[in-house]
């Protein structure tokens, strides 16, 4: 449990988690950051996860994400769990489904605590735990035309 502190910006938001989505569309990296604003936060850390050319040492030509029907609720299981453990002022997280090429923004999240340090662990945790346990799971072709699934969960 995150401690309690004397001045209510050291403490949890009472509503913190701000934007949790899975979207088809382009993702945003301003909409994220500004969706973890508050003037009670010492620290914002922000994550984006990008498409790369390569997997595994083959080069990825195509890259397409599909998701479970659950997978918004998990992801705010996750995020919950994340406000849970720290004193998160803000949180938000989107994740890109459909095709997407390389360079493209697959997943965005951003935290805000009253320090850095929490925020960077928040936001460790938070990433970390999405992709451990939501279900969604990418589908990579390769430039020699082998292919594969790799899940989240």
């Amino acid at each position: 449990m995150a401690p309690h502190f004397d001045h209510p910006g050291e403490n949890a938001a009472p509503d913190p988690i701000r934007l949790l989505e899975i979207r088809e569309t382009p993702l945003s990296i301003d909409e994220v950051f500004q969706a973890v604003g508050d003037d009670a936060t010492g620290g914002t850390t922000l994550f984006v996860g990008t498409v790369r050319n390569h997997d595994s040492g083959a080069d990825v030509d195509q890259l397409g994400y599909s998701c479970h029907p659950s997978a918004e609720a998990e992801m705010r299981r996750v995020a919950e769990r994340v406000v849970e453990k720290y004193p998160v002022r803000a949180l938000a997280a989107v994740h890109r489904i459909g095709d997407l090429a390389v360079g493209d923004l697959a997943v965005i999240v951003a935290v805000s605590c009253p320090h850095r340090g929490e925020a960077f662990e928040a936001a460790r945790m938070l990433i970390d735990d999405l992709k451990h346990e939501v279900p969604i799971w990418k589908h990579q072709t390769f430039s020699d035309g082998t292919e594969e699934w790799v899940g989240a969960c």
